[in-house]
């Protein structure tokens, strides 16, 4: 019987700063767990181990070890990354969103003292659920009056076409983050231990704490996947804010643009 051969699989050889790359990737504490698996999967080919070991050490499926191979010996690292999904077409573009929120904001339907859902979708020729995600998006409640707010900004609207554009329809190789602060929050402690749940008992804490102060919480959020880069800080200042920037910065792969909306 003659020996069947199957097809030859290409050798898989790293540079020195793919490697190193690579070797981050899987060490990084804020790296996204299926970035992580997919570079230790390429650093374990690389040191000559077949596919099929790759994916009984990591716990996947061997077409899952071989999908990225391919992918790599392709593009490379960025070959690793996620290509945006195909989905269904954009119906409504930036003029026609950034249309609505000033309609929205500056005007009222003839016959009500504020617009609803159904009343802006008549009156735009949208359908209910366009309206409602826009209102979603930028937090738009003409029903409450208390959080209605009118913008004075000139450039509003110019503003407007920037964010929903990043948000809708987010550039190649790019990472979107949503940044923003929250100061004073209280940093409170419980006098004594919480004592566990036992049988018949439930758990029981104290109802008085100890203060210890105040902190600052800055957070970057990954608009795509959610993840939420985080630190907090004594104070609340210029310079603790520069050094967040500089902890996004160590956080964001160096093949893909940064975008910030604070």
């Amino acid at each position: 019987m003659a020996n069947v051969v199957g097809r030859p699989i290409a050798a898989l050889v790293l540079s020195r700063d793919e490697r190193a790359y690579l070797k981050r990737q899987v060490r990084g504490r804020r790296v996204a767990r299926s970035l992580s698996e997919r570079c230790r999967a390429i650093l374990r080919c690389a040191d000559g181990i077949p596919s099929k070991s790759v994916a009984n050490e990591l716990g996947i499926h061997e077409h899952t070890v071989g999908k990225w191979r391919r992918r790599f010996l392709k593009d490379r690292i960025e070959g690793l990354l996620d290509e945006a999904r195909p989905g269904r077409p954009r119906t409504i573009d930036d003029d026609q969103i950034a249309a609505v929120i000033e309609r929205t904001l500056r005007s009222t339907p003839e016959d009500s003292t504020h617009w609803s859902i159904r009343s802006m979708a008549t009156a735009s020729g949208y359908s209910h659920t366009t309206i409602r995600r826009i209102w979603t998006a930028f937090g738009l409640q003409p029903h409450r009056s208390q959080s209605f707010k009118l913008s004075s900004d000139p450039l509003f609207v110019d503003k407007v076409r920037d964010i929903v554009g990043l948000y809708l329809s987010p550039p190649n190789r790019a990472l979107v983050l949503s940044v923003d602060e929250k100061s004073q929050i209280q940093a409170l402690d419980r006098e004594q231990p919480v004592l566990p749940m036992m049988p018949g008992i439930p758990e029981r804490r104290t109802h008085s704490y100890v203060r210890h102060g105040t902190t600052s919480l800055f957070a970057a959020l990954d608009v795509a996947s959610g993840f939420v880069i985080g630190k907090c800080y004594k104070r609340h200042r210029a310079s603790e804010f520069l050094d967040f920037l500089k902890q996004i910065d160590a956080h964001v792969p160096h093949s893909l643009d940064a975008h910030n909306h604070g």
